[in-house]
């Protein structure tokens, strides 16, 4: 692979990178009782809960959900980048580019 070749593909990762980065995942638990949105970057942009899902003597539960549901959220935008980055320079391993 020459330098041109390597420079080609630097400057379309960045650019599948911006674009990762720009969407947006969301993390669900409790059959969707509870939904986090996360974006590319990994920053939480949104939280929503069913109220009618729990009742004060549950917040342990939501609690939990919560994190499952950023779990989740994270999950999805970790494979999501890791798909990337395997299309991008299809499947190799370029030290100093990632």
């Amino acid at each position: 692979m020459n330098m041109r070749e390597i420079q080609k593909m630097q400057q379309r990762l960045m650019k599948l990178q911006e674009e990762l980065e720009a969407k947006q995942f969301v993390g669900t638990a409790g059959g969707g009782a509870v939904a986090v949105t996360m974006s590319g970057k990994f920053e939480v942009s949104d939280v929503k809960i069913d109220p009618e899902a729990f009742n004060a003597e549950d917040i342990a539960e939501l609690e939990a959900m919560i994190k499952a549901a950023a779990k989740d959220a994270f999950d999805k935008a970790t494979d999501a980048q890791q798909k990337l980055l395997s299309s991008a320079t299809g499947g190799m391993k370029i030290p100093g580019l990632f």
